[in-house]
């Protein structure tokens, strides 16, 4: 579901979300994803216009999203459909993570995310004692 827009005639939005207290959140988005986690997102207008530029993923306080997905090709497909920026080409991972495919993307908002696929599995997985956990098989 998703909410907004919120804006605050106080100091709320400093006190509570460390924003300017003019700041308004243009939009609160929550999903669920699969049986995993729910997660929620904002968009937000900051006061004074300027957005500035989000953090790479290598600058401090620099992060990305990651999303697992069964088939990566029709993710890829569906992001460009909806005029979403794809950065570069499906790269596949190698070594311990052999059999998984990846690739970044950005939101309408600039925020670094990733799409993540391994249908049949990681190469380390044949071998490993634990397994790290996958939406695949929640409950593993």
């Amino acid at each position: 579901y998703k909410l907004g827009p919120f804006a605050s005639d106080d100091d709320w939005m400093a006190r509570q979300l460390n924003v300017d207290p003019r700041t308004i959140i243009r939009e609160n988005r929550h999903f669920r994803l699969g049986q995993g986690a729910n997660f929620e997102i904002f968009q937000y207008e900051p006061a004074d216009g300027d957005q500035g530029e989000h953090p790479k993923n290598s600058d401090l306080g620099g992060h990305h999203l990651a999303f697992y997905v069964d088939d990566l090709d029709i993710a890829i497909e569906h992001l460009k459909k909806n005029n979403v920026r794809v950065l570069g080409e499906p790269v596949e991972s190698k070594a311990f993570a052999k059999g998984q495919r990846w690739i970044y993307f950005l939101s309408p908002w600039g925020m670094q995310m990733e799409l993540v696929s391994y249908p049949n599995g990681k190469e380390y997985e044949a071998t490993a004692p634990v397994k790290l956990w996958s939406p695949k098989n929640p409950a593993e």
